[in-house]
């Protein structure tokens, strides 16, 4: 077969499972470099642990696969968390924001979720404010 010829054996559900479902892909809505924010919380305790970014292919990895990736905006490739660390996210949901501009990934983090080594990406970065009652 020349590299013309479309490969019979490749069913239509293979090639949609190389694309972010469409109805997902249409309710984004992303800021001017294609990415979508993404919360990640711990699924048990609630704690927010970072924040990350996601093209099309980021959620779609993440939605397919059982771990969460990302879109690393200074190094331009995607990361998939705990493959160099051990830190490991493992996916247990993802919910869209009622804008679509937002997405909430919770997970079961395995060690530090920062890259810094704490727990999360806030711990000791709090900031003074004034509070209300």
């Amino acid at each position: 077969m020349d590299s013309t010829t479309a490969d019979p054996s490749r069913t239509l559900d293979a090639v949609l499972d190389t694309v972010l479902d469409p109805a997902v892909a249409e309710r984004l809505k992303r800021d001017a470099a294609g990415l979508v924010a993404a919360v990640v919380q711990q699924h048990d305790t609630r704690e927010v642990l970072m924040v990350g970014w996601m093209d099309d292919e980021a959620l779609r990895r993440t939605l397919t696969t059982g771990r969460v990736t990302y879109w690393s905006r200074s190094r331009q490739e995607y990361w998939r968390k705990g493959d160099t660390s051990g830190h490991v996210q493992w996916v247990k949901s993802v919910a869209l924001d009622c804008d679509g501009d937002a997405l909430l990934v919770s997970v079961d983090q395995v060690g530090a979720a920062c890259h810094t080594g704490t727990h999360t990406c806030f711990d000791g970065r709090d900031l003074a404010a004034v509070t209300g009652p």
